[in-house]
């Protein structure tokens, strides 16, 4: 995987900042907008999702801080700043098609966070090098039930050289 020129640990934190709080509101989305006959699971499970992603948002702004950065937080930064898309609920979806969106978006933070892991370990800062392997790995076993919820196997993993 090839690190994007220019790049740093707080640049490529604070993407990430911009990233989880869009993500924390598409999971609100889903939460409300949630029918069919799943809806007590997937209505429990979007807003225990949406709770991780708060947590995670606090720990990388954290440590944004920590590092002298200056972390996104406004929403419209968050739009102008995250890779992930933003989607307006403008007609009925299905639970699976609620489901796939969060494994989409599950599934990019996830190649992202490989790539944020080489540059941390690259630029040698291996406090952030860690919290990443850590929000990694809760977002692989996120990946990893939300697509067994919907009969498939977890996505393949990018890996970075």
């Amino acid at each position: 995987m090839a690190i994007a020129r220019g790049k740093t640990t707080k640049t490529f934190l604070n993407q990430q900042v911009a990233n989880f709080g869009l993500f924390y509101t598409k999971l609100h989305q889903l939460h409300w907008y949630v029918k069919g006959p799943s809806f007590f699971t997937l209505h429990i499970k979007f807003e225990e999702l949406y709770d991780e992603v708060t947590a995670i948002l606090d720990e990388v702004a954290e440590r944004l801080i920590q590092i002298d950065g200056e972390p996104y937080s406004t929403l419209q930064e968050f739009l102008e700043h995250a890779t992930i898309k933003e989607k307006p609920y403008t007609k009925l979806l299905s639970e699976d098609e609620m489901v796939q969106i969060a494994i989409d978006d599950l599934v990019q933070l996830r190649d992202e966070l490989a790539e944020g892991i080489v540059l941390a370990d690259q630029e040698g800062d291996a406090v952030s090098n860690d919290l990443l392997i850590a929000v990694k790995n809760k977002i692989d076993k996120d990946i990893w039930f939300y697509s067994s919820f919907l009969g498939k196997d977890p996505v393949p993993q990018n890996n970075p050289k």
